[in-house]
């Protein structure tokens, strides 16, 4: 049973520390980085990071936050992970930190311990599928999950996953769909370029955005599919953006496939926005997401989407309406839906708009705060279950 809320319990201009892996590009350190630029009036912002590292940290100075910085080896089981997780503790005790929100793995592992040692409020957050996690992670993870007074996830799928199989109380659970700034990401559209295109205006432009870090992001299916695209559509180029240890592998296998001079890898990019404006069609072939930023960035920008149907995917995108849902691993039905967007420029407008108005109706930063704000002052006035 739901109890209600004693709001005169939740502390004034209270203290909420958001800790996160590391502050480099990527859907859970943006959406960080919105909760933080956004979450001003009711609240004393901090950050903490597992990595201090990354683009992001230029920001959080300029919003007046000095971010706090573990000092972590290699892997978990070591001794300076104790040292560590006191350290985080003796640094939420002085700087009177009411609320400790941990976005990921290593933050929740180490953030729910130092939370619970001085007494304040922990949230985990649960943003992914744990697909990337080994067998002893995942029960550090869910362990540290159980302990949080609260737990928060993008997607209706993440959600389903921790009451199957880690049997966490549905009741414990907000889900949260990622936000988005429109009036900010239009600005960043507009902008000019980083770098050149290896394009023309004459092109269909397919855009994929994913790390190169793990194999979940399944960029072989999409070289695959792209092979007999492009030799039906010789006007078809595919975008490539990110980075990470699996790139030269990716670059070879297109060499191999013969579609390295339609396939461009353009790295690790911050004018994401303004490179997906000049491009006609997003995709996303991941074997398994959470709720994808790369999605949701793609329908802003007006593209129909050609995703895997996994994990939260099917959330953001109906089959036929703003984009085509495909199975994961069938490059083949892949290529097929891709086809149907390039042969038609009609039908990608519409599916285009169709997800654009979606975005704005579903996914507004406005919605993304006011859910958080919600969760927050719940937590902070009981840790009881309430409504978001």
């Amino acid at each position: 049973m739901r109890r209600e809320i004693d709001l005169a319990r939740v502390p004034r201009r209270a203290h909420v520390l958001q800790l996160v892996n590391s502050f480099h590009l990527g859907g859970t350190e943006g959406q960080v980085m919105a909760l933080l630029r956004g979450m001003g009036e009711g609240y004393r912002s901090g950050a903490a990071a597992v990595n201090l590292q990354g683009p992001h940290l230029a920001t959080l100075r300029g919003l007046g936050i000095a971010p706090f910085g573990l000092r972590l080896g290699e892997g978990l089981v070591r001794p300076d992970t104790v040292r560590e997780i006191l350290r985080l503790a003796r640094h939420i005790r002085a700087q009177g930190v009411e609320l400790v929100h941990a976005q990921d793995f290593y933050s929740a592992v180490l953030g729910v311990p130092a939370a619970k040692l001085v007494g304040a409020k922990v949230v985990v957050g649960r943003l992914d599928l744990a697909h990337w996690l080994g067998p002893g992670q995942r029960l550090a993870l869910a362990l540290a999950t159980r302990a949080a007074d609260r737990v928060v996830t993008n997607a209706q799928a993440i959600r389903d996953q921790l009451v199957r199989e880690e049997r966490l109380p549905e009741e414990r659970i907000a889900v949260i769909p990622n936000g988005i700034d429109l009036a900010r990401f239009d600005r960043q559209r507009r902008a000019p370029l980083q770098a050149p295109l290896p394009v023309d205006g004459s092109r269909i432009v397919i855009a994929h955005v994913a790390n190169m870090n793990h194999p979940v992001k399944a960029q072989e299916d999409l070289l695959a599919a792209l092979r007999p695209l492009v030799r039906r559509h010789p006007q078809v180029s595919l975008l490539l953006v990110g980075d990470g240890p699996r790139r030269p592998v990716l670059e070879a296998l297109a060499h191999e496939l013969e579609v390295a001079r339609f396939a461009h890898f353009l790295g690790r990019r911050e004018d994401v926005p303004a490179l997906l404006a000049r491009a006609h069609i997003g995709v996303l072939c991941s074997h398994a997401e959470g709720l994808s930023n790369a999605i949701i960035e793609g329908m802003a920008s007006r593209l129909p989407m050609v995703v895997t149907d996994a994990g939260g995917n099917r959330e953001l995108v109906q089959h036929g309406v703003n984009g085509y849902l495909v199975p994961a691993r069938v490059p083949e039905a892949l290529g097929e839906q891709l086809a149907h967007l390039v042969r038609s420029k009609a039908l990608r407008e519409r599916m285009g708009a169709a997800g654009r108005a979606f975005v704005e109706r579903e996914l507004g930063l406005e919605r993304l705060l006011r859910r958080h704000d919600a969760l927050y002052r719940a937590v902070l006035a009981s840790g009881t279950p309430a409504a978001c």
